[in-house]
C-alpha cells in the first residue's frame, strides 16, 4: 500500500464522517473553562492588576466603566485513543485500508482518524497509544494538523510492518497509559480483549485504573463477530492458527461450534459485567457493521464529558 492510496481511502472516510456528524456538530459543547481565545463569551468588570490588553474601550466610552472581554477556551476536550496492535487485531488479513473489507486493526485505524477529524473541527486535543506486548507508540494530546499527519503515518506504518507473532500485554500497557495521562481525558480503547485466561482479571483491574484517574473510558470491543463470536465456518475440516503463539489445530468447525459459542459469549458477558461495574462504556464494535456506531458513540460521550 503506497502513501497515495492510503490518503485516498482516508479521504473517503473523512467524507463518511462528515456526512454522519454534520447535523450534530453545532453547539455540542460549551467550555466551562475560560481564557483569552478567539471566540468572545461575555464581559466582566476590570479588576486592578488585570491586563489592559483586553479592555473593551468602546464599551468604556458608552458606560464610563472599565470592562474586559472574557473568552471561551477553544480546547476544552482532551481525547486519547488506545489501539491494540497485537497480531490478533490484524485478523482477518487484508492488504490495504478499505472501508468495505477491514481487519480489526484497519477498522480501528479508520475509526480513529474519522474521530480525529471531528476533534480538529472542534479545536479539541487528541493523542494516541499503540500497544502489543509493550507500548509500541505513544503521543500526548495536542490539537494540530501536524499531529493528525503523525498519527496517520504511524497507523499506516504499523499496518505495513506488523509482525506475525505480536502477543498482547494489555495489563502492563493500560497501567502505563493510565499513569501518563496527566489531565482528565475522554479515553477510547479499540481492542479485541483477547488474553491468556490467567490475565483476564488483571486486565479488568487495568481498566479500573483508568477510571480511578477520573478519565471517561469507552471500550470499543472490536471483533469479526461472525467468525470470532458466532464461529460461522464451513463444515469442511480446517486448520486454525493462533496468530500470536503460532500453534495450529486441525478440526471440523461444526463439531466444536457449540462449545466455542458458549465460551465466546461467556467471555463477552463477563467483560460487559466488569465494564458496568467500573462504569466503563462498552460498545460492541463489529468490523462488518460500518463506522456510524463508532461516531455516534463519540458524539454522545462527548456531550456527557
Amino acid at each position: 500500500m503506497d502513501l497515495q492510496e492510503s490518503k485516498f481511502n482516508f479521504s473517503k472516510l473523512n467524507i463518511l464522517a462528515n456526512q454522519i456528524v454534520e447535523g450534530f456538530m453545532s453547539g455540542i459543547h460549551k467550555s466551562p473553562f475560560h481564557g483569552f481565545s478567539a471566540e468572545f463569551d461575555e464581559h466582566r468588570l476590570y479588576n486592578k492588576g488585570d491586563s489592559t490588553k483586553f479592555i473593551d474601550w468602546k464599551l468604556y466610552a458608552k458606560t464610563d466603566k472599565l470592562y474586559t472581554k472574557k473568552y471561551e477556551d477553544e480546547t476544552n476536550l482532551r481525547c486519547h485513543f488506545i489501539l491494540d496492535n497485537s497480531s490478533s487485531m490484524h485478523y482477518p488479513k487484508v492488504d490495504k485500508f478499505d472501508l468495505d473489507k477491514c481487519s480489526k486493526y484497519t477498522f480501528s485505524s479508520i475509526s480513529i482518524l474519522a474521530l480525529i477529524n471531528i476533534l480538529l473541527k472542534q479545536n479539541d486535543a487528541f493523542g494516541l497509544s499503540l500497544f502489543s506486548s509493550k507500548i509500541d507508540f505513544n503521543i500526548s494530546e495536542k490539537c494540530s494538523y501536524n499531529q493528525l499527519q503523525v498519527v496517520s503515518n504511524t497507523l499506516e506504518q504499523y499496518f505495513k510492518n506488523h509482525g506475525s507473532t505480536k502477543s498482547t500485554d494489555t495489563l502492563k500497557s493500560l497501567h502505563y497509559i493510565a499513569e501518563n495521562l496527566k489531565r482528565r481525558s475522554l479515553v477510547f480503547i479499540f481492542s479485541d480483549m483477547f488474553q491468556d485466561d490467567s490475565n483476564t482479571n488483571n486486565v479488568f483491574e487495568a481498566l479500573r485504573h483508568l477510571k480511578y484517574n477520573k478519565h471517561q473510558v469507552v471500550l470499543f470491543h472490536t471483533t469479526d463477530f461472525e467468525k470470532e463470536i458466532e464461529f460461522n465456518f464451513s463444515e469442511t475440516p480446517r486448520r486454525f492458527t493462533d496468530v500470536e503463539s503460532q500453534k495450529k489445530i486441525d478440526i471440523y468447525p461444526n463439531q466444536v461450534k457449540e462449545d466455542y459459542n458458549l465460551l465466546a459469549k461467556s467471555f463477552k458477558a463477563k467483560l460487559l459485567e466488569k465494564c458496568r461495574q467500573y462504569r466503563i462504556k462498552y460498545v460492541d464494535a463489529d468490523i462488518n457493521r460500518g463506522f456510524e456506531k463508532i461516531i455516534l458513540t463519540y458524539l454522545l460521550e462527548k456531550q456527557k464529558f
